[in-house]
């Protein structure tokens, strides 16, 4: 394992080389790498709802890449390396599970997780990072998805909730009714009622204990499934595209619809 951790940081190191590395990684910046961080995060997670555990072991490969790349840039500039990435890790983990590697033992999951918030938030005033929000900690950067449950479950800590799942049914009924009488009639109102009514789906989430993120992936398969059915009723006809009609295109999608119901799981 740590052979082949060191092994990988030479490599890069010699890709990064300024006489003899490689041209385009040693053009690139911890800037213009943050693209791929992302793509390969996405990968990753598209390696485990295929199931695929190869492919999963690659794709963790090559989001192990962009953290190597990332720190052997950082080292070139002095800042710190890959070890210190690693240390650093390893203390914060160490230092946020008292329940394994201190006295705090038997704590339930839901304890644990407040014990975490809790000393991640004495970390930060130690450095100096005095928030003076309770939503202040919940980054900007994050996917709106992310973000959204964060901020919900940050004001839901103090009471800024709805008891039941059924008020938040209620209020997604009402953005929905919202959303509905402004459209056509302002492009602006429009993206902001519908950026209400998909805050309010990540909230329905939250109270069900479910991903939105999960849940949409899972769509977005159903929808490649149920359309590559469509294709494939298509080339069976020899039919371009142009000589299908909508409600052609909606009786296979009925059909494919169909065939899933009937396969066994």
């Amino acid at each position: 394992m740590e052979e082949s951790i060191h092994r990988l940081q030479d490599v890069m190191r010699r890709l990064r080389d300024p006489q003899h590395g490689c041209s385009w990684d040693k053009a690139q910046t911890l800037e213009s790498l943050a693209p791929y961080v992302l793509e390969e995060a996405h990968e990753v997670v598209a390696a485990i709802d295929s199931g695929d555990k190869s492919h999963l072991c690659e794709e963790l490969g090559d989001l192990l890449l962009q953290v190597v790349f990332q720190a052997q840039i950082a080292s070139e500039q002095g800042w710190f390396d890959f070890e210190d990435v690693a240390a650093a890790i390893v203390a914060k983990l160490e230092r946020r599970h008292p329940h394994v590697f201190g006295e705090s033992k038997g704590l339930t999951p839901a304890e644990v997780e407040q014990r975490w918030e809790l000393i991640k938030a004495e970390e930060k005033r130690a450095k100096g990072e005095v928030t003076t929000g309770l939503l202040d900690g919940v980054a900007a950067g994050m996917p709106a998805w992310v973000r959204a449950r964060k901020l919900q479950k940050k004001a839901a800590e103090v009471g800024f909730d709805w008891p039941s799942t059924q008020q938040v049914m209620d209020k997604l009924y009402e953005e929905v009714e919202e959303l509905a009488a402004i459209l056509g009639k302002d492009a602006d109102a429009e993206e902001d009622e519908l950026g209400d009514v998909m805050f309010v789906l990540a909230n329905l989430a939250r109270h069900r204990h479910m991903d939105p993120e999960t849940a949409l992936r899972r769509s977005n398969a159903k929808f490649v499934r149920r359309f590559q059915h469509i294709e494939d009723c298509r080339r069976q006809m020899q039919l371009p595209w142009e000589a299908l009609t909508l409600e052609q295109m909606e009786a296979w999608w009925q059909q494919a619809k169909a065939l899933e119901k009937t396969e066994p799981r």
